[in-house]
């Protein structure tokens, strides 16, 4: 169906722009023309009123409360199948058979191990460095080591490197970590499932036997497919740009990283589980939520919110089950930070302050008291969720580059700095 032409008066003059319909949620403006027709820019800080792309991989209904891949609801993905399945239905757009399943489980699984001058490559850092410092530098430099998948011109290329950031993530996430706490890497083991294999490259020493808990590798099998994607965001949107300039897969995903480390965004979960720490008992909740109403105090209540979400986020409803399970598991019963994490979660739900601003809790409000139950430090954090958002950025760097209206992007501005003005000589200069 053919929607009507929207119009645009400027400067008295009425034009009109072409108005396109998606699959669901809201038609778009085609405003592609607008400055070759008017000599003005739209001005919309952090995009927050513009498609940058046509996609067909993720949608969310902010108000819904409503988050989908392929089509599929992010609740039946979580409860009904397991991440790699998920990774195949973000690549390929359709959920696989048995033996298509069977063959993409085959073909990751025997991709994991990375090139071994990349133990020299680490030793390159300090013992104290960020995990996530050593991540963006790292799958930066896969490109270095892998020649044979970066022509991004060559389908077949491109699908090996998307097989192969998909399957080497978790050993060099795995690999950080060891590093920052001093001990030997861990190779990963062929006959074990995605996350487990990913559990043991973590926590296994030599001297011992190591066997995952299967609760808490389904546990973390399903917080990576709630973080697999999540349409433009900061980080993806990062890497559709650099995408679009051409570079290598290896280095798009290692520009999305970079953006993911910022603590609005990746890092928003580490500040949650902080800011869960500094209220420290329950009987304390009231007294930090009478500071986050507080227009002069400038403390802000973190995993409440989010940019798209106006509704209870759906993967907040998953995760608080999935650390209900792992806590059962793990035989934590009297958890200070889920008893304030509960207290808070309560008044939230209730207070009208919290209802009418529609800050409803997020996912990072229970993923890291998860991960932290998981024996996870908080600065691994941002690294599991780059970890699950690789196949994510995988997949929109595929679209994008073979979508033919793709161009290099390049947003334009609104510059309010000085005139021209004439260089003066220093020596008379007042």
């Amino acid at each position: 169906m053919s929607l009507p032409n929207s119009t645009l008066t400027v400067n008295d003059r009425q034009i009109e722009f072409p108005v396109k319909e998606g699959t669901i949620g809201p038609s778009v403006v085609d405003i592609s023309k607008l400055y070759a027709q008017t000599g003005q820019f739209t001005y919309d800080p952090g995009f927050t009123s513009t498609a940058a792309c046509e996609s067909k991989i993720t949608y969310i209904d902010g108000d819904k409360g409503v988050l989908l891949y392929r089509g599929y609801p992010i609740e039946q993905l979580a409860e009904h199948g397991d991440f790699l399945e998920t990774c195949y239905l973000l690549l390929f757009g359709e959920l696989p058979t048995a033996a298509q399943k069977a063959d993409f489980d085959y073909r990751v699984t025997r991709h994991t191990m990375v090139h071994d001058q990349m133990n020299r490559f680490f030793q390159g850092f300090r013992r104290d460095a960020h995990p996530m410092a050593i991540m963006v530098a790292c799958v930066g430099a896969l490109s270095a080591f892998y020649h044979d998948s970066t022509d991004i011109n060559d389908e077949k290329q491109r699908m090996i490197a998307s097989m192969r950031m998909i399957a080497k993530m978790p050993t060099l996430a795995a690999m950080a970590y060891k590093y920052s706490i001093g001990q030997p890497f861990v190779y990963p083991k062929n006959d074990l499932d995605y996350t487990s294999n990913f559990l043991r490259m973590c926590f296994a020493v030599p001297c011992e036997e190591y066997e995952a808990n299967p609760v808490l590798a389904r546990a973390l099998d399903r917080i990576f497919i709630l973080h697999a994607d999540h349409e433009q965001n900061a980080s993806t949107s990062t890497v559709r740009l650099a995408g679009s300039s051409g570079a290598n897969p290896f280095a798009c995903i290692a520009a999305g990283i970079a953006c993911l480390w910022g603590p609005a965004h990746g890092g928003a979960n580490e500040a949650a589980l902080k800011m869960l720490e500094e209220i420290g008992r329950p009987e304390r909740v009231g007294e930090y939520v009478a500071k986050a109403k507080d227009k002069n105090d400038p403390f802000r209540l973190m995993g409440f919110g989010h940019r798209v979400y106006k509704n209870y986020d759906p993967r907040a409803r998953i995760m608080q089950k999935t650390t209900h399970e792992v806590l059962a598991e793990l035989g934590i019963k009297d958890d200070p930070l889920l008893d304030v994490a509960m207290e808070l979660e309560q008044i939230a739900l209730k207070d009208e302050y919290f209802i009418e601003k529609k800050l409803y809790p997020n996912i990072d409000f229970y993923s890291g008291i998860t991960l932290k139950a998981m024996g996870f430090p908080t600065s691994m954090f941002t690294v599991l969720f780059a970890l699950a958002r690789t196949v994510g950025w995988i997949s929109q760097w595929a679209e994008m580059i073979e979508d033919p209206s793709q161009k290099i992007g390049r947003p334009r501005q609104l510059y309010t700095g000085a005139p021209q003005r004439e260089y003066v000589a220093v020596s008379q200069r007042g």
